[in-house]
């Protein structure tokens, strides 16, 4: 994601939630405390748990704090909150480095879990050693993304954004393509080649001034999520420039970008938000957060237009964790809090009010998932779409820089192509930029 902008879980819950109010998000304040685990805050007898978030995790209003501060009244949650993960995560790294100034509880984005696990483990607590943390309850590669290569779990995941396809039934059926879930999914199955193919017919009869998808950056990100090596290898090397699924995956948005089947934008700027609530576009990538933006940013006559069907290739795009520092001041309450606001259970409430899809696979089983629905999708089962992209995701090789490439590969690459560079021309451009600000 770029570190220039909000992430994702803010911005999806300043549109509004996909299923409620919001969505998710997370980083912390500096207000944090140092010292050892135990004690209490300030007579009465109760201790204080800060949590340190980015954007908008969905734990208090989804009514999560208050549960569990009713489940155990000498426990009070303070959550500290910055908007915005590109400050929130160098203040992280330097209070972990320094080892003060660091919340009991600190949430870390998908995009920097890599580089905190590689750098930073020693100053967290291993979270499997906790009572009540069960692997077998989390997606695979979600647990392998926090764990270190001696087997510590630094982290344990709050969600993750599995991939799908969210498309406007409207301006489909009006470009004379079927419009059932089903049938849409089926002629692109398999290939993001046919997803674009399906673009080209679109726009021969495509509604006045619409494209087929929002933004080559969206088309992009989709692409790469469902790689199981993109930027790094198991090594940690830096191969994006050598491995041929992140060229591959360049050149097939390149050419949709070329062909004027995506629209010349970015994500999630102004700009881009007006082409939501101008309906110019019909179909974008979409994990379970998007919803809640398209949402936000729709018309009131948006609802039920839309509805979501499995991308060509299962992927993830989005995701947090959950950190326990071991210089917090309760670490061992801070351990107790983290494990039950992960726990399937609150995660599938999570889902049912807030839209944020569980990185437990044990929640998929229970009704908040298996009968979720959406306003904007109708009748569709996402709770069922979304679980099936998940648990079929690949177990992606995660590196330190990911955010970094991923932008110059977006804004710096495919999306020039819109503005008239040639797909040569915005992949030198891209590695340019990307290397420059790798050091190499």
């Amino acid at each position: 994601m770029r570190p220039t902008r909000l992430s994702h879980r803010a911005l999806a819950f300043a549109a509004a939630a996909a299923l409620g109010a919001g969505l998710l998000s997370g980083c912390a304040n500096d207000s944090g405390g140092n010292g050892g685990s135990g004690g209490n805050d300030g007579g009465s007898g109760t201790t204080t748990i800060s949590i340190g978030l980015f954007g908008t995790f969905g734990f208090k209003e989804a009514g999560l704090f208050t549960e569990y501060e009713k489940l155990h009244p000498g426990i009070k949650i303070a959550q500290n909150v910055t908007e915005r993960n590109q400050n929130y995560y160098p203040a992280l790294v330097n209070h972990l480095t320094t080892g003060s100034g660091l919340q009991d509880i600190q949430a870390v984005e998908v995009g920097n879990i890599a580089e905190v696990v590689s750098t930073q483990a020693s100053k967290l607590e291993d979270l499997s050693k906790v009572s009540g943390v069960n692997k077998s309850d989390f997606l695979d590669w979600k647990w392998q993304q926090a764990t270190t290569k001696d087997g510590q779990t630094i982290g344990l995941g709050t969600d993750v954004g599995p991939m799908a396809i969210c498309y406007r039934k409207d301006l489909f059926q009006q470009a004379g393509l079927p419009t059932d879930r089903e049938q849409v999914g089926k002629l692109w199955a398999g290939d993001w080649s046919k997803l674009v193919s399906v673009g080209e017919r679109y726009q021969k009869k495509a509604p006045k001034g619409t494209t087929f998808m929002d933004s080559p950056g969206g088309l992009l990100n989709a692409i790469l999520s469902s790689q199981k090596e993109k930027f790094y290898d198991a090594s940690g090397k830096v191969i994006y420039k050598t491995n041929p699924a992140v060229r591959s995956a360049f050149d097939l948005t390149a050419k949709a970008a070329q062909d004027g089947l995506v629209g010349s934008q970015t994500q999630f700027q102004p700009a881009w938000d007006q082409t939501i609530a101008n309906v110019k576009f019909a179909a974008v990538a979409c994990p379970p957060w998007m919803l809640g933006y398209l949402k936000g940013k729709s018309k009131a006559d948006a609802q039920g237009k839309w509805d979501v069907t499995v991308a060509p290739r299962s992927g993830n795009w989005g995701g947090s964790f959950l950190t326990v520092p071991k210089t917090g001041k309760h670490v061992k309450e801070a351990e107790a809090l983290a494990a039950w606001l992960t726990a399937p259970a609150q995660q599938a409430k999570l889902f049912g009010v807030q839209g944020s899809f569980p990185s437990a696979q044990a929640a998929y089983s229970s009704p908040e998932v298996t009968g979720a629905k959406n306003e904007m999708t109708g009748d569709a089962p996402i709770g069922t779409i979304f679980a099936e992209a998940a648990k079929s995701s690949p177990v992606q090789v995660i590196g330190p820089k990911d955010q970094i490439i991923t932008q110059g590969l977006t804004d710096n690459g495919v999306f020039l192509v819109t503005k008239g560079k040639s797909p040569e021309q915005a992949w030198k451009t891209a590695t340019k930029t990307i290397d420059n600000n790798l050091d190499q």
